[in-house]
């Protein structure tokens, strides 16, 4: 399964499209297989989280 393209405007079947490939994704997987995969994904996403609020926190100085 391809990933999912998700619309600008972010909507509800954008969510219905990423929960679907998911599963697809993760159905045949054994348990340490998906938790390394989840694992890696939020770390990710933590590290997308920090950076933006990085990029937020230099805006927010330089307009001083």
């Amino acid at each position: 399964m391809n990933k999912p393209i998700i619309s600008s405007d972010f909507t509800i079947e954008d969510i219905h499209k990423i929960r679907e490939y998911n599963y697809e994704y993760t159905k045949d997987m054994a348990l340490e297989e998906k938790l390394g995969y989840y694992n890696s994904a939020g770390m990710e996403a933590e590290q997308e989280i920090r950076r933006r609020k990085a990029l937020k926190c230099m805006k927010r100085d330089n307009a001083w």
